[in-house]
């Protein structure tokens, strides 16, 4: 397994992740109707957006997104995306005044084998390098996600507040 900021050629596996993020969230943490909202937004026009903030993201740190890439696969463009972790870029540290990390996400046929801990260990090591208001490492997660909770609490997550959101 490599670990790596991402690169252009990872794009289609890159997005074949974050599709499996935001499917994730929608039907694991919610009835239907947010599912149904989830899966709605993830068209051509969304992938485009996402992909601009992507870059932009990058150009100001590659390591903002880091790659696993499965390098034992048959794929001629060097391997497969089968997770990622996308850290804001310190610009944006005073959002919370800590390093956010908006999206860590694993393929479910590799979980469980280290690789959400590699990428962890890469979100916190670029969190570390940033120059920040205070130094901690926030994130956002559904209350309902008991698998993801018991992750971050091997890490050292503790609850820090919370998240509310309306419709507008």
């Amino acid at each position: 397994m490599e670990i790596r900021p991402y690169e252009p050629r990872d794009a289609d596996g890159l997005w074949d992740c974050k599709r499996g993020f935001e499917l994730g969230l929608g039907s694991g943490t919610g009835g239907e109707e947010k599912e149904a909202k989830y899966e709605g937004k993830l068209d051509d026009q969304y992938r485009e957006a996402w992909f601009d903030w992507v870059d932009r993201c990058v150009d100001a740190d590659p390591r903002c997104v880091t790659v696993a890439v499965d390098d034992t696969s048959d794929d001629d463009a060097g391997g497969e995306v089968v997770g990622y972790v996308f850290v804001l870029p310190e610009r944006h540290r005073f959002i919370w005044d800590a390093a956010v990390l908006n999206e860590l996400y694993v393929a479910p046929d590799h979980r469980g084998t280290g690789v959400a801990d590699d990428l962890m260990a890469a979100a916190v090591n670029f969190a570390r390098d940033q120059d920040l208001p205070l130094d901690r490492l926030v994130l956002d997660v559904d209350r309902e996600n008991d698998r993801a909770k018991a992750f971050y609490d091997r890490y050292g997550f503790e609850h820090w507040g919370e998240m509310v959101a309306r419709e507008l």
